[in-house]
């Protein structure tokens, strides 16, 4: 838990998005297993945001495995996200929630963690990142840049989205889908600034090495930049 007094929370959060460059997504309990090794692996290769995503568990078990994620988190002094649902990120003493287009609305979900928390959404289409402008929202993820087992059903966006994104998109973006260290230098150079994925790093036989090649990917590019 932070230790930061409750009016530095927000500016301290917000900071730590603002610098975040990876992003990874993580099942409660990803193979089965307990997710403090995987984590502990991603962390040190260099997430900076590590985001819970579970559809099945019951929410017990979904919050005994958070206490792990916040745990690792504070550790790292990396963002800890929970997908979907306010009020468990709460429960779960999560740093914000990320919603999609379909779920809790955004200024429900600010209303359910208040003004310091971070809130994300995901964006599909160019009308969908306008529409974020009007949200109250942190950040957005654009994508599935590629189809992915994980978004099924889902067409790829392509990397033309990306491009658009960079230009327009009104919050700092994560680009997701489909994203692996073969290529993300093709995501970058059409002018994502911040990456997002779930098996790259979930799914490798080296966690910790998949996301220092992932950061390698995004080594040349400034904060300053497109997307940034």
């Amino acid at each position: 838990m932070s230790l930061a007094p409750p009016e530095t929370k927000g500016p301290l959060l917000r900071e730590r998005l603002r610098t975040a460059r990876l992003y990874f997504v993580c099942d409660a309990l990803p193979r089965g297993e307990s997710p403090e090794p995987l984590l502990q692996a991603a962390l040190n290769g260099g997430v900076d945001i590590v985001q819970l995503r579970e559809k099945a568990l019951d929410r017990s078990t979904i919050e005994r495995s958070a206490q792990t994620f916040r745990r690792l988190c504070d550790t790292y002094s990396a963002l800890f996200i929970v997908n979907d649902d306010p009020h468990l990120a709460r429960s779960c003493n999560a740093d914000g929630v990320h919603i999609g287009q379909d779920d809790t609305g955004a200024a429900e979900a600010r209303g359910v963690l208040g003004p310091d928390a971070i809130l994300g959404l995901s964006t599909h289409s160019e009308e969908q990142i306008a529409a974020a402008a009007e949200q109250p929202v942190d950040y957005i993820s654009v994508g599935p840049i590629w189809e992915t087992p994980t978004k099924e059903g889902r067409p790829g966006v392509g990397l033309g989205l990306v491009e658009h994104a960079s230009a327009n998109a009104p919050h700092p973006f994560f680009a997701i889908g489909g994203i692996d260290p073969s290529n993300a230098p093709e995501v970058v150079a059409a002018g994502a600034r911040r990456l997002g994925v779930v098996r790259a790093i979930r799914d490798a036989t080296d966690p910790s090495g998949a996301a220092q090649a992932l950061r390698a990917s995004l080594a040349d590019v400034g904060e300053s930049a497109p997307g940034g």
